[in-house]
């Protein structure tokens, strides 16, 4: 793990990269992170999260500059901006039911090739989707998602990138920190090694590639 700032980390980031970023609504979402891609106008992103936010909070701050080319994401209903943008066909969206979305990258981050899953039998989701027979019952098998980048967000980061994490926060950042390419976080608070228990570390150090630690 190497700790870094702020503009160092977005400036990894290519125009037109996929990216994973964590958070529920806006909540346990790396703000500082997003602010900073919108300042570098990293445009043409690939971006897979739970939803779309609001206009002015979380990634839809992305949607407000314009820079989504693709969404891959469980809802879109709460931000007019991403509606729009997607009847205008300027973005591409990818809507995934929720247990099937945070199950695809469960798979990316164990190297799995998909998981098998019964939800959308029969409907749109299931077409140009492989279904297997398994006990007689129909299942779709939904790939797995990986990304290049996982802007993820800790409540605690100790100085070996070791991570825990708040509340609903806990959601889609731990698992999308197993997959992704590059893992950059953000944290409420940096502590030395040691103070958080090694029972309560959610996210091990190994995983994370970038700290910011700039303010």
């Amino acid at each position: 793990m190497k700790a870094i700032s702020l503009e160092e980390a977005v400036a990894m980031i290519p125009a037109g990269a996929s990216v994973m970023v964590g958070g529920f609504m806006g909540v346990g979402t790396p703000e500082r992170l997003l602010d900073e891609v919108v300042r570098q106008k990293k445009s043409g992103l690939s971006l897979i999260c739970n939803d779309a936010a609001i206009p002015g909070k979380g990634v839809g701050k992305l949607f407000d500059a314009a820079l989504v080319a693709r969404l891959t994401a469980t809802h879109i209903g709460l931000n007019p901006k991403a509606q729009q943008q997607m009847l205008a066909n300027q973005i591409v969206v990818d809507l995934v039911p929720q247990g099937t979305f945070v199950e695809r990258i469960r798979a990316g981050g164990c190297g799995l090739g998909g998981v098998l899953t019964p939800t959308g039998v029969g409907t749109l989701v299931a077409q140009g989707k492989r279904e297997i027979e398994v006990d007689g019952k129909p299942f779709l098998l939904e790939t797995a998602l990986r990304a290049q980048f996982a802007l993820v967000h800790a409540f605690l980061a100790d100085y070996l990138g070791n991570l825990a994490y708040a509340l609903t926060s806990r959601n889609f950042n731990p698992v999308m920190a197993m997959a992704a390419d590059t893992v950059i976080v953000t944290a409420e608070n940096i502590v030395p090694i040691g103070v958080i228990a090694p029972d309560h570390v959610v996210t091990p150090a190994p995983l994370v590639d970038y700290l910011i630690t700039n303010g």
